[in-house]
């Protein structure tokens, strides 16, 4: 393991997860924001469902980690939403079941630390239309449907609420907009940087308003290594050095709050 410890925020899903970290993606995003406070790791599966998170779950969480994760944030639920098959194989999980298996995911990560916190994230829409223009008929007898998507995430978020967890509702944050499906998915289903961009917003807005002690908000949070060198570069007065740690790079204020970026000192920003 690389030393000195950082907290961890893991990603943790389908195939929206596992290539989140793409250029524009939601998770190199938060992996950028929060550079020098905290190790995002990725557990990201293409083509899981919640039955294929609960057969690994006990090995990418496992009771005897030395370090557990500050934050887990967990998607699941747009293939469990899919057609059923008619060969009964597929990625299909009835409703009632994915609910238990989400559930059982919440209940075994809450069991490691009581001070890990977790989100869930819904499925977003999908655009029916843009899916068959991207892959034919390649979904034939086990498709998927906005409405599908919308009975599965509302049944999360009332999940979420007889549990008491923070859960962001992307079937809903996506369709603010007449042409969402053109700029937030790129092939009907997986995200557009656009659509990223929503994605991150929901989650620092949660992590912004939650009252958890830590607070797990971006700004908030230490930085790494942040005492004054002097290696680092010379102010102009000949007399002291400039700590890169306190400057904030100006592509962050796209996402602070308008409080927040009036606050900032132009004279602590850089890059």
């Amino acid at each position: 393991m690389v030393g000195p410890s950082r907290p961890q925020f893991v990603l943790f899903g389908s195939s929206i997860v596992q290539i989140s970290l793409n250029v524009g993606g939601w998770g190199s995003i938060l992996t950028d924001l929060y550079d020098r406070k905290v190790d995002v790791i990725l557990r990201g599966y293409a083509g899981w469902n919640s039955r294929n998170a609960l057969q690994v779950l006990n090995q990418i969480f496992p009771h005897d980690a030395g370090v557990q994760p500050s934050l887990v944030i967990v998607y699941f639920g747009g293939n469990d939403a899919m057609r059923p098959h008619p060969s009964g194989l597929g990625p299909h999980v009835p409703l009632h079941e994915y609910i238990q298996n989400m559930t059982k995911i919440y209940l075994h990560l809450k069991s490691l630390s009581e001070n890990m916190r977790i989100i869930f994230l819904t499925c977003p829409p999908v655009d029916e239309a843009m899916i068959f223009q991207y892959y034919g008929n390649a979904f034939d007898n086990q498709e998927r449907t906005n409405e599908g998507c919308r009975i599965y995430s509302a049944a999360l978020v009332e999940m979420c609420k007889q549990i008491d967890c923070q859960v962001i509702n992307l079937w809903t944050a996506f369709q603010h907009r007449d042409d969402w499906g053109a700029d937030y998915l790129s092939d009907g289903i997986h995200l557009s940087s656009e659509g990223c961009k929503i994605v991150v917003k929901e989650i620092l807005k949660v992590l912004r308003e939650a009252e958890w002690e830590p607070s797990l908000y971006w700004i908030k949070m230490a930085d790494e290594f942040s005492d004054d060198s002097p290696y680092y570069t010379v102010c102009p007065n000949g007399e002291t050095t400039m700590n890169i740690s306190h400057y904030i790079s100006r592509w962050k204020i796209e996402w602070m709050d308008r409080d927040e970026a009036e606050a900032i000192d132009s004279k602590s920003l850089f890059m």
